[in-house]
């Protein structure tokens, strides 16, 4: 998976909150400006430039990562990653950083289980995990990354014979991805209700 979409829309939606309007408000925009009581969106808000920056950076650092994939050099696609779970933060811990690099911790667990290192992708899971605590696609998804892990490591546990513990694993990889499943169900369904409806 290409990690710089996530990053290129978390840029996209700042863009947006920076011009005031919401992505699609065009019509509010021509009617008036960001304030104008004739503007149906919000107020135009201050974007952190340090926010800004760190987004971007990790988006060039995802595509730093897809050219060292495309060109056989897995060692340097995981620097390229490693660098921004090392990069310095925006003050204020923007929801934006942890989800971007929740999803970066996702990305590192895929490549690292492609090589085998299972234990090492366990642990970017858990690391993202952290990041990613209440229901989210985000999380869903790093469950999702999970149940692959497990799935993988079943598969080589496998071919050295040991069937015991690939039965294991492919319980754990199962379990992992109904997880999953449930997360984003729960996401579906809670965006699918009307704003007028409260929880039950």
């Amino acid at each position: 998976m290409r990690g710089s979409h996530l990053v290129a829309l978390c840029l996209g939606l700042l863009a947006a909150a920076h011009l005031g309007c919401a992505p699609g408000d065009e019509r509010a925009r021509a009617a008036g400006g960001p304030g104008d009581p004739a503007c149906a969106c919000a107020p135009a808000q201050v974007v952190d430039p340090t926010l800004l920056a760190f987004l971007s950076r990790a988006r060039a650092a995802h595509h730093a990562a897809d050219v060292a994939l495309d060109a056989g050099d897995r060692a340097a696609a995981l620097r390229a990653l490693e660098g921004i779970i090392a990069a310095p933060r925006p003050p204020g811990a923007p929801p934006e950083v942890a989800e971007v690099t929740a999803d970066t911790y996702a990305r590192l667990a895929e490549l690292r289980s492609e090589a085998g290192e299972f234990d090492a992708a366990a642990r970017d899971i858990d690391a993202g995990l952290r990041l990613a605590p209440a229901p989210s696609h985000y999380q869903g998804h790093l469950y999702e990354v999970a149940g692959v892990v497990e799935e993988r490591r079943a598969k080589a546990l496998e071919a050295k014979g040991d069937r015991e513990a690939a039965t294991q694993a492919r319980a754990r990889a199962v379990g992992l991805l109904e997880r999953a499943i449930s997360i984003q169900d729960q996401v579906i369904t809670e965006a699918l209700k009307g704003p007028g409806e409260k929880p039950r």
